[in-house]
């Protein structure tokens, strides 16, 4: 890892541009830096829309430049695909872009095997939205330039509606709007926390059903903060099931027979960037949160 610090010298600049201009890289990679916690302003961490001053001090931890991703030979799940996207179900357990600690075996390696060439960012190519590497579910990955760019625009402005099912501790309010600044935590900075000063971030959400000790949730995420269901649920006191993370009750996950969060990524429903068409796309829970999901229910029945 390399530190390299810089005297801001033109006043009113975003903190992403300025990182970006310091660090010579790209706005994206300088706003995934500010996000992630590796660049202070005058030993304070910002956000990446804060307006810089004049002889202000920047810190940015730049980390070591990773090798190109290379095609895999991996087994995709393609539920929808066309000359400009594709839509994956990914499997629990896979990890959707090399990193420290998984330089191969990710989604991205069997998406070059699968398409040859992806566009956008070198470390994460195609990759327009991401899902942890223990949720399953649908994903839109991008296989061309202009239709990479016009997804990018459309999940800003929350023009992809995107569903998920979680099973959640506790019983939460029939429905309701999760509004609360995300950031890095400042207790550790491995985790995701609500911070003051953070990234807006809004969650919305809908009872299903209830149980004994669970509920299961419908959650559309309005904005695409790392970690935003988790953290949101966790902070409404409802924490998704079998997060070792974020929950609470990890004897209840046990009792459920879960592995890993009970978070699916269950619908996508968009216009096509191209074509215009509408596009809604479903997909089950896969059976290890359904024999959660019985598990739940029977624990019910037998109070």
């Amino acid at each position: 890892m390399t530190t390299i610090t810089a005297t801001v010298d033109v006043a009113g600049e975003r903190l992403d541009v300025a990182v970006a201009r310091a660090a010579k890289v790209t706005r994206s990679q300088a706003a995934r830096l500010v996000d992630d916690g590796a660049v202070r302003v005058s030993g304070t961490e910002r956000s990446r829309s804060y307006r810089v001053e004049a002889g202000e001090r920047l810190e940015i931890e730049l980390p070591a430049e990773p090798a190109p991703p290379g095609p895999e030979d991996i087994p995709l799940p393609v539920v929808y695909e066309d000359r400009w996207l594709l839509v994956v179900a990914k499997p629990a357990g896979l990890v959707v872009h090399p990193a420290p600690g998984h330089t191969s075996g990710t989604l991205v390696n069997a998406l070059l095997a699968r398409a040859g060439r992806l566009p956008g960012d070198a470390e994460r190519p195609g990759i327009v939205h991401r899902l942890d590497a223990g949720t399953s579910g649908l994903m839109i990955v991008a296989i061309d330039d202009d239709a990479y760019a016009a997804l990018q625009r459309m999940l800003r402005t929350h023009a992809i509606e995107r569903t998920y099912l979680a099973l959640v501790e506790g019983t939460p309010s029939a429905s309701g709007e999760i509004d609360a600044p995300l950031g890095r935590s400042p207790r550790n900075r491995k985790k995701i926390a609500v911070v003051a000063g953070g990234r807006e971030a809004r969650t919305t959400y809908r009872r299903i059903e209830t149980f004994a000790e669970t509920s299961l949730v419908e959650v559309m995420p309005q904005t695409g903060r790392t970690h935003q269901i988790r953290v949101h649920l966790a902070a409404a006191k409802h924490p998704v099931v079998g997060d070792a993370v974020y929950g609470r009750d990890r004897k209840l996950a046990a009792r459920l027979g879960l592995l890993r969060p009970f978070l699916h990524s269950a619908k996508l429903a968009f216009d096509h960037p191209v074509t215009g068409e509408r596009v809604t796309l479903e997909e089950p829970l896969p059976g290890d949160l359904v024999e959660a999901l019985t598990r739940a229910r029977g624990a019910s029945t037998s109070r």
